[in-house]
């Protein structure tokens, strides 16, 4: 079997020059959330801080203002697998801290993501909690 690529004549053509636009605000986020969180992940403890994610509860597309997508009480500081769990509502965190699972989320997946016991963010403030709201009502599935 020949590969479509195989075929193609290797020019310039392939190659494409853009001006590109990127959002700022992401990495003064992360940067704020480091400092907010003291450096691990706010739900596993993980302590790599180039592994952690500036996770946003109510996302950057959502936000009314600059200041809402900038707002360090907007935001988590999870690992990776636990950033992607929450940013698609499979896991939520309660304004008590308490992480709750997505009945959506199988056994198995959770004995493979080591779900065992319950998990805890500690450090919210009041000043979360709109933002949990948020993303319980409206991210988390249910």
């Amino acid at each position: 079997m020949i590969s479509v690529a195989e075929n193609l004549p290797l020019t310039n053509e392939m190659e494409v020059e853009r001006l590109v636009l990127q959002r700022v605000g992401p990495d003064i986020f992360r940067r704020e959330l480091l400092n907010f969180w003291s450096g691990p992940c706010c739900i596993s403890g993980l302590n790599i801080p180039y592994l952690l994610r500036a996770s946003h509860s109510r996302p950057w597309a959502k936000c009314a203002t600059d200041k809402e997508r900038l707002d360090v009480y907007n935001g988590l500081l999870p690992a990776p697998h636990l950033d992607m769990l929450y940013d698609g509502g499979w896991i939520a965190v309660e304004n008590n801290g308490e992480v709750k699972l997505s009945e959506s989320l199988s056994m198995d997946a959770r004995t493979r993501l080591n779900f065992c016991e319950p998990m805890q963010v500690d450090g919210l403030h009041a000043k979360h909690y709109s933002y949990l709201d948020y993303h319980r009502d409206l991210i988390f599935r249910r």
